[in-house]
């Protein structure tokens, strides 16, 4: 049995950064697909949020943890992965500030512009989530696809500033989570700018099988609710 247990949903995202991540670091793990479990007594008396990703590892005070930006900033720290989160306070400030950027920011816009046509359940309270009527729905849609530009954009100007990457010459765990976000964007046909495309590319060629072979379901998900919809 390995060290660490990632449970994990294959069509998301916020999984596939957790995937990417232990593979990239070259950590010993065993992959559960806890799909149609995660309501189940037995996994909410481990994860009460009913989230997922979430691991499971014998140094964590209560055995588990969830959200995928402390997963891989705990994972960092006890295997000593600077390479993936720099020690320098300000270095690591930066990786810090562009995942809460993401999560605080872009990844809801995201899921507001995506949920839809991926067939996931939309947030309560939420237009999607509400009783108007389709047109209403598609406006709300149509505003958060147009308002991703402006947040996008930032990684660009200010994270990037010139460099490759977050991390500078190789990929940060901000960038993992950066670029598996992104990915739910080819479900709405999204028009990168170029520099996008480019980054997403960059990432993929660096980080080699350890992020095509995760993103894989991810991309063929998508591809199976296109076919559904044409």
């Amino acid at each position: 049995m390995s060290a660490i247990t990632l449970n994990i949903l294959k069509p998301s995202v916020n999984n596939l950064t957790v995937r990417i991540f232990v593979r990239a670091a070259g950590l010993d793990f065993d992959e559960v697909d806890v799909w149609g479990q995660t309501g189940t007594p037995e996994f909410l008396a481990k994860d009460p949020a009913h989230l997922t990703p979430m691991i499971e590892e014998a140094g964590l005070p209560k055995g588990t943890l969830w959200e995928s930006c402390a997963i891989m900033q705990y994972l960092c720290n006890v295997h000593g992965l600077s390479r993936f989160y720099p020690e320098a306070p300000g270095e690591r400030a930066m990786v810090d500030s562009a995942m809460f950027y993401l999560i605080g920011t872009l990844y809801p816009l995201v899921a507001r512009a995506t949920y839809a046509a991926l067939s996931f359940p939309h947030y309560p309270g939420e237009v999607g989530a509400s009783d108007a009527d389709a047109a209403a729905k598609a406006v709300a849609q149509q505003a958060c696809e147009a308002a991703i530009a402006e947040p996008l954009d930032v990684y660009r100007a200010f994270f990037l500033d010139g460099k490759q990457f977050i991390g500078g010459g190789t990929p940060s765990i901000a960038d993992i989570r950066l670029a598996a976000t992104l990915e739910f964007l080819r479900a709405i046909h999204y028009a990168f700018p170029p520099w996008a495309e480019g980054y997403m590319a960059a990432m993929e060629a660096a980080l080699g099988e350890a992020y095509s072979e995760p993103v894989a379901d991810v991309r063929g998900y998508i591809d199976y609710v296109r076919s559904q919809a044409s």
